[in-house]
Order: structure tokens, then C-alpha cells, then sequence
């Protein structure tokens, strides 16, 4: 009997096809992460579940419905980690990075939860993180939102996303917001939906966040946590607007807000679009300066953002201008004979091209049949070995010929050509 195996649901491949376009937005967001000199960390996919339940929340879905967690062979209760910066957090203070001055950190990976797979939300899906540890003031904030401006300005994605920004106080302050907050929803209990009503003693200020348009009156009426911020967060808040107006980044105040993790506080944001329908945030971040002291560590101030790979690339489809796979040459072969010369000289094309994109395609088939082959390729030339020491060029983006030269007049001819 045939096994028919399949990948697991919501666990996707990435094929040729669309490698290359990974690898050309990786490259673009790495070269922006390096030029404001950011170091990368590289991360455990396994953590103890206790680190997710301390600094996500009890109550978030992350933890109630969403980790993959097991135990495992030794009786520790583990969990694919469903976000990054628990984890950061975590190696900061397992390795004394923040003693050791300021730090500006990325990393990149697949992250798991446990969720109805659809278009741009997946079981494993691909988070680019950056967290930054002992800055306290708003130009840090800054910074990050002006890193990601850059991030989308490189991809060519600028004109597709809009900043969003609020802030959530301190922890004091949203206590007191949770008890003005939890009245107002209890007096209009009966227009709250299952989830929210959950939420009502837990975690009031997520059901701001709730997409049910049946709510939407209900939550814009809402009383708004800005109106009751302490001198110090409106001072940082206000820093903050000052400094994106002055560094010409246009933002919109959203007083609903508040990000999916219990950690945050003071700066959150979020970069959507409207080009992905329901999956409308493409990056999203802001404060976190209790998340250290939550781990029993000193009180370390914190920031940060993720970006949701899987998401930007298909914000990235719906560009008109797509990069391409870029082969520079694809060799054919006249003969169709099992030669090893020939090979051979393939293979001192090779060396003397060696800074050029080049993909063999003999196939000791007709040569049609591999001139058909290559011009699928989109190549910018094709060589067609002769003999040992004569080849044939076609530039296919002028579609002219150079015949009968020698391999040695290869690296004339290419500096010439490409």
C-alpha cells in the first residue's frame, strides 16, 4: 500500500519558485537591520511553557488555545515558542547581555501556534524579531518606527502600509483603566460577544481589539486610556509624535490599539494595509520595560517589533514590480553526445565567469530542445559550446548573435555584455 504523506496543516513548503524571493526580501531587511547596527541572536525553538504563560499572559489566546506544548521525555512541560521576544528577554538575562551596556538585537525564525490556517496566518510561520534593552526614552521608539519605515521604503512597500499609534501608560495607570474600563462594558454587558465577555474580569483592554463589526459603535464609544495618562507617559507619548513629525513619518492616534500581549506598555504600533483583507497588520510593536522584573531579573527598560515574513511577502505579491530569478548565463551543448571534454569545458567557463549566475543546462537532447528549455529561464545569455574552444553567444535581451568565438575571448566579451 502507497503512504500518502503530506505536510502537516498549516505547515507549508517553500519551493524554487518562491525562494528566491525570499532570499531577495531577507537580504534587503538584513542590509537595512545592519546599517543601524543591530546584531543578530539566533534563538531555541523549545522554552519551558512557564516562560509564555509569565510574560504573554494567563489568559491571552497564545496560552489558552494556541502553544503547541508538550511534555517531554523527562517530564518538562515545553512548548514550540509562539513568539520571539519572551525568548530574548530570556537569553538577556540567562547571559548578562543587558549588563553589558545597551543592546540592539534581531533575530528570524519559525514561530507556532495552534490556529485555523488561512491566507497569511499559518501553524508555522516565519517572525522576524528586533528588541532593543536599556533605552528608556522615546527617541528608542522613534528609531524602531523609523527602522521599519526604511525596512518597507526597501522593499518598495511604502505606499501600501499606514503607521498606527497609541499609548498604553504604565501599569499603575492601567489598572485605574480597567476599573473604568470594566464598568463601562458591564453596563452595556448584552452587546458584548462570547469572547469579550471572557475577557470582561480578565483582560478588558483586549476586547478594544475585538473585529466584530456588530461591536464597533460599542468600542468607539469606549472611554480612551490617552485621557487618562499620568505627566510622565503623556510627556513620553508626546516626545514620541514630536519626533516622527520632525523625521516626516505620517502616523494616525489609534486610542483602540493595544496589541495582542500583556507585556506591553507606554509606545505600541502597528504598520497595516489594506491590501490583505482581514490580515491587516504587517508589523507591530512598542514597550515592554516590566518584562525583565516579570522574570525576577532588574528592571531593564525595553522595546521592540515583528514582522510576520509569510504576511510581507504577500504584501510583497501585490507589487506590479516583482523581482525575478536572475540567471545571468545558461550553457547548452551542441553535441549531443556524452562528451567529457565538453563538460570539462563547461566547467572552465565556469572559472572564468565565476562572478556571474550560471546554470548548466546540457541535456544531451537536440539543441532546440535546450535553447527552448533556457529561454524559459529568462536568462540575459546563452552559451553553446562548439567544441573544446569555440562557443556561441545569444543575448537575449537584444536578441544578437556572436559566433564562432573562443573561450578565451569569454571575459571580454562578458564585461562587455553584462
Amino acid at each position: 500500500m502507497t503512504l500518502n504523506i503530506q505536510s502537516i496543516r498549516g505547515m507549508n513548503d517553500i519551493l524554487p519558485t518562491q525562494s528566491f524571493l525570499w532570499q531577495w526580501m531577507e537580504k534587503r531587511i538584513h542590509n537595512v537591520l545592519f546599517q543601524y547596527g543591530y546584531n543578530e541572536i539566533r534563538l531555541p525553538l523549545l522554552e519551558d511553557v512557564k516562560l509564555f504563560e509569565r510574560s504573554v499572559g494567563e489568559v491571552t489566546d497564545i496560552v489558552t488555545k494556541e502553544m503547541y506544548d508538550f511534555q517531554d521525555k523527562s517530564g518538562r512541560h515545553i512548548t514550540l515558542r509562539p513568539e520571539g521576544t519572551s525568548g530574548c528577554v530570556r537569553a538577556a538575562i540567562e547571559h548578562n547581555l543587558s549588563g553589558m551596556g545597551y543592546q540592539r538585537l534581531w533575530y528570524q525564525g519559525p514561530m507556532f501556534r495552534y490556529e485555523r490556517p488561512q491566507k497569511g496566518r499559518l501553524r508555522q510561520f516565519t517572525q522576524l524579531g528586533v528588541e532593543t534593552f536599556g533605552m528608556v526614552g522615546a527617541d528608542i521608539d522613534a528609531e524602531l518606527i523609523i527602522l521599519t519605515r526604511d525596512i518597507f521604503r526597501n522593499l518598495n512597500l511604502l505606499d501600501k502600509v499606514k503607521l498606527e499609534i497609541n499609548s498604553l501608560g504604565d501599569s499603575q495607570e492601567r489598572v485605574e483603566y480597567h476599573k473604568i474600563l470594566i464598568q463601562y462594558f458591564t453596563d452595556n454587558y448584552e452587546q458584548l460577544d462570547e469572547d469579550s465577555q471572557y475577557r470582561l474580569d480578565k483582560n478588558p483592554l483586549r476586547i478594544l481589539d475585538s473585529k466584530n463589526p456588530n461591536m464597533q459603535a460599542l468600542l468607539n464609544n469606549a472611554p480612551k486610556l490617552l485621557d487618562y495618562l499620568s505627566e510622565d507617559s503623556q510627556r513620553h507619548f508626546s516626545s514620541l509624535c514630536k519626533l516622527l513629525t520632525l523625521s516626516g513619518i505620517e502616523y494616525t492616534i489609534n486610542p483602540r490599539l493595544v496589541r495582542g500581549l500583556d507585556y506591553y506598555n507606554k509606545t505600541v504600533f502597528e504598520w497595516i494595509t489594506s491590501e490583505l483583507g482581514s490580515q491587516s497588520t504587517v508589523c507591530g510593536g512598542g514597550r515592554y520595560d516590566g518584562l525583565f522584573e516579570l522574570f525576577g531579573s532588574k528592571s531593564t527598560p525595553a522595546s521592540g517589533f515583528a514582522i510576520g515574513l509569510e504576511r510581507l511577502l504577500l504584501l510583497l505579491e501585490t507589487s506590479q514590480n516583482l523581482p525575478t530569478s536572475s540567471i545571468d548565463i545558461i550553457i547548452t551543448n551542441e553535441s549531443n553526445d556524452d562528451n567529457d571534454e565538453l563538460v570539462a569545458t563547461y566547467f572552465k567557463i565556469r572559472d572564468i565567469a565565476a562572478n556571474f549566475v550560471i546554470l548548466n543546462y546540457f541535456s544531451f537532447s537536440s539543441i532546440k530542445k535546450q535553447h527552448n528549455r533556457a529561454i524559459n529561464k529568462n536568462p540575459k545569455l546563452i552559451i553553446t559550446i562548439k567544441n573544446n574552444s569555440e562557443i556561441n553567444i545569444w543575448d537575449l535581451r537584444d536578441n544578437s548573435h556572436y559566433n564562432n568565438e573562443t573561450i578565451s575571448s569569454i571575459p571580454n566579451l562578458l564585461s562587455s555584455l553584462l
